[in-house]
């Protein structure tokens, strides 16, 4: 089965003028196949988010090879990247990324806009992600109007709407309390294991990634270890 995402010798490099280059990624080889829930972990600077925004097409290697569906992608320009990141993959941040006087349903529809999705269509399909999410009732609230939590879980029925091959979430419980943390990654849990949405999540927390069924971790621009949670252990 070909990887969802396959990354070889990848390399970031930050030049700094009159000083030492930042080498954010030093030849990271990675495979993440259709399914997987994934948690990415490390200290602050050890590359785990350089490394997402790769994933994510938000930005570019320095050198090194990104096969995305079978789809080598370091050749391509930024408009093909825009489109295929707009299609293939959904993205769940800490600060949510709601535009504060737009409901629920509007945010969710956002993605759809830009993909050309008609009217009708679009609040068919934002209405069943909310209700995939638990907050159908909720849909013409507007973000101020919703918990943290809820919040949270608007910006994960925006992530799946067009579903994409590929969720990538960035410490999304990181502004949550542990009640809310706990719901929020229970559902993508769910997503994961209901729906088969491939899931890669970077966090800084262990009992976050205890969530997900493979762990890796990165320190100085290397991956120092790679194997299943405890989870996917006790469900093996």
């Amino acid at each position: 089965m070909t990887p969802v995402v396959q990354v070889r010798a990848l390399r970031k490099v930050y030049p700094l003028d009159g000083g030492d280059d930042v080498v954010a990624l030093r030849g990271v080889d990675l495979d993440i196949h259709d399914g997987e829930f994934l948690a990415v972990m490390g200290p602050s600077g050890s590359g785990k988010s350089t490394f997402m925004h790769i994933v994510g097409l938000l930005d570019q290697p320095t050198s090194g090879s990104y096969t995305f569906a079978g789809h080598e992608l370091t050749s391509l320009g930024k408009d093909q990247l825009a489109d295929l990141r707009s299609r293939a993959l959904g993205f769940v941040f800490q600060a949510y990324n709601l535009l504060p006087r737009t409901t629920a349903v509007e945010n969710v529809e956002l993605p759809m806009i830009y993909a050309g999705v008609s009217a009708s269509e679009r609040r068919e399909k934002a209405m069943a992600a909310l209700d995939a999410v638990g907050l159908a009732k909720y849909a013409h609230h507007q973000p101020n109007q919703l918990s943290g939590g809820q919040q949270q879980r608007v910006a994960i029925a925006r992530s799946i709407v067009n579903q994409p091959q590929l969720i990538l979430a960035d410490e999304p419980t990181g502004a949550l309390d542990t009640a809310s943390s706990e719901d929020v990654m229970a559902l993508f849990r769910r997503l994961n294991e209901e729906r088969g949405i491939t899931v890669m999540l970077v966090t800084h927390e262990p009992d976050v990634a205890a969530h997900a069924r493979r762990l890796v971790t990165f320190r100085d621009g290397v991956i120092v270890s790679d194997a299943p949670t405890a989870k996917e252990v006790v469900l093996a």
